[in-house]
């Protein structure tokens, strides 16, 4: 146990106190659902790979990797190979597309997009998604909870149990407070923090040992498959082995972590609420060095910790604790612990909302209140006791213990297996059907979930793979050939909206006042927004608002049995021209039709002013 120090306190108990202050303060501007959920869409380039990147890199970044490092040596570096390509190609290929096509159907969850990418009448992928959610994400706060009750024990000997629970109360309080708008404040100063300390600990440890050169020696004097990439070194009895070499299936297996991008929500639902795809770019090239950086200098911190410590540690994943009380003052040894919860928190509070998102808006609202008028109010007080629902759950979990590793290996496979396959064909398969992501969901959250039981029983075909690897294959399989053969593609024509001009998408912020301006309205008296979507079963969903003096306010739906043949919407083979309308309007428009059919609102402006 670390010696409890007044600066380690301090730093600690300014830290959380200054993330509550963020939940306050931003719990004034939390007005609406769409508020807590998603931000309104406006995150900034800079905002979202900060917060994408803090919410993926939890207390794995700190305890889970440098932990292994530690034991194996840089064979495990092959993980942060795979999260390193793997962060490439989700802000590359999946971001634009998911961004244009979440706005196009108004969705703010994965499974109330999917459900409206596939025109799935049935509502079987929204609550298939939705428990796959709900499920995998309490097991990985469970992960995040471990790590907080780790972390309080070694630092202030206060006990596992109860430091998870401290912990655990003081995010819950802030998430609640907050929603998305405080995890975005918060993510920007935590994810800030992170790269500094993933900088400042390993070069304060090479200085140290002095420089790269005495490093190798040091390692190589200890064993020298612990510089080997292709060997595992072994660590037992607090002494390191030669061990054997990494294999083939051992690679595969670190590398596939980077599959796991493309199904996690978490990280998702920023590429959701960024303001434009102009705005993806640079995005993503600060979220790609600030993943190198971060995973270069938690690796690290595994390998200082071989040579650097007094003597081996008795559990490995404390390494980055014991390095930072061992080589620096008091001080700044706090503000490099801070960075260890910051990183904990950073992934479990968007994990929570993530949960309480989906429990409240692909469960509750979806099926238990599918024709009822619910106010943003009623919807806003659901999510928030959903966040504590999850939090109890995983809390209860994360009280038996395990390896942070683990447990954050089996939750990213999870999602990984059961969204990734069925993400990426949804934004580049038009044509896919609604029985392929059906398939391929339910056949890679089994195959993840069964297969260490699958395993053992092929024999002397027992592969040892990780199981990522397994369920992104079947679930892929399954999808081709369900997508292929089963049921009729989506009406509306996607690979049309993905080739959709950037006008199509929200402006930014300070363009929306003369985007929306309403003829004859002075500028910036008076703007109509609109986030109404033709929801693919036949239901117009709109939360858009008339703003400015004598405005007007409506939440109502009209929700028509199927839209008359030939009618104009965006959910027609031929959309319209313009695909998005506010379904409450000034008295000078001309009134829906009785039937329901048709749209008759008028398009945007002449001059290209308005949406």
């Amino acid at each position: 146990m670390i010696a409890l120090t007044v600066p380690v306190m301090i730093t600690f108990g300014v830290f959380l106190i200054a993330m509550v202050m963020v939940g306050v303060v931003t719990h004034e501007e939390t007005t609406t659902f769409d508020d807590f959920t998603v931000g309104s869409r406006r995150l900034t380039a800079p905002v979202a790979a900060l917060s994408a990147g803090a919410a993926d890199m939890s207390g794995w970044l700190f305890l889970g990797l440098p932990g292994a490092v530690y034991m194996a040596g840089i064979g495990a570096t092959w993980i942060a190979a795979g999260l390193i390509v793997g962060t490439y190609l989700n802000w590359r290929f999946v971001a634009p597309r998911l961004r244009i096509f979440t706005e196009r159907v108004g969705a703010v969850t994965l499974p109330s997009y999917l459900e409206e990418r596939f025109e799935d009448g049935s509502r079987v992928i929204r609550l298939l998604s939705a428990v796959v959610t709900v499920v995998f994400f309490t097991v990985y706060v469970a992960s995040g909870l471990v790590a907080c009750g780790l972390l309080a024990d070694e630092i202030f000997g206060a006990g596992f149990e109860v430091g998870l629970t401290v912990f655990a109360v003081v995010i819950v309080i802030y998430t609640i407070l907050g929603g998305f708008r405080a995890l975005s404040v918060s993510h920007s100063i935590q994810g800030t923090l992170m790269f500094l300390t993933a900088i400042a600990l390993p070069a304060i440890a090479l200085w140290q040992l002095g420089g790269f050169g005495a490093l190798h020696d040091r390692l190589t004097a200890a064993t020298p498959a612990l510089l080997d990439p292709l060997a595992e070194a072994s660590f037992a009895d607090k002494k390191w082995t030669s061990g054997h070499s990494l294999g083939v299936v051992a690679t595969i297996s670190l590398l596939s972590w980077g599959l796991g991008y493309f199904g996690q929500p978490h990280i998702l639902t920023r590429f959701m609420s960024i303001r434009s795809t102009r705005d993806i770019p640079l995005a993503r090239r600060l979220g790609v060095m600030w993943v190198i950086v971060v995973l270069t200098g938690a690796s690290l911190v595994g390998l200082a910790g071989i040579v650097a410590l007094d003597k081996p540690l008795d559990n490995p994943e404390t390494v980055f604790i014991a390095l930072s009380t061992q080589l620096t003052s008091p001080w700044l040894a706090g503000v490099l612990l801070v960075a260890v919860l910051a990183a904990i928190k950073s992934t479990v509070d968007s994990q929570l909302l993530v949960s309480a998102t989906s429990l409240t808006e692909d469960l509750y609202r979806a099926f238990f209140r599918r024709r009822a008028q619910i106010s943003d109010t009623m919807l806003l007080l659901i999510g928030r006791l959903s966040v504590v629902a999850v939090a109890l759950v995983a809390y209860v979990i994360a009280l038996s213990g395990g390896a942070v590793l683990d447990i954050v290996a089996y939750a990213w496979a999870g999602f990984g297996a059961a969204f990734g396959p069925v993400i990426l064909l949804s934004l580049f398969w038009p044509r896919m059907t609604a029985a392929g992501a059906k398939a391929g969901m339910l056949t890679g959250a089994l195959t993840v979930l069964l297969w260490k039981q699958i395993d053992p029983l092929l024999g002397p075909l027992q592969t040892g793979i990780y199981e990522m690897v397994p369920g992104v294959l079947a679930a892929t399989a399954a999808a081709l050939f369900f997508g292929t053969f089963v049921g009729r593609p989506p009406a509306l024509d996607w690979s049309r909206v993905a080739e959709e001009p950037l006008g199509t998408e929200p402006r930014h912020p300070d363009e929306q006042q003369v985007a929306g301006q309403v003829p004859g309205q002075p500028q910036g008296q008076a703007a109509w927004q609109s986030q109404s979507a033709w929801q693919g079963r036949g239901t117009w969903e709109n939360q858009g608002a008339w703003e400015g003096p004598g405005g007007w306010q409506n939440q109502e739906q009209r929700r028509p049995e199927r839209p008359q043949q030939g009618a104009s919407h965006p959910g027609s083979p031929q959309p319209p021209s313009h695909p998005t309308h506010p379904t409450s309007y000034p008295s000078s428009w001309p009134a829906p039709p009785a039937d329901g059919g048709g749209s008759p609102y008028p398009g945007p402006p002449a001059d290209g002013s308005g949406r």
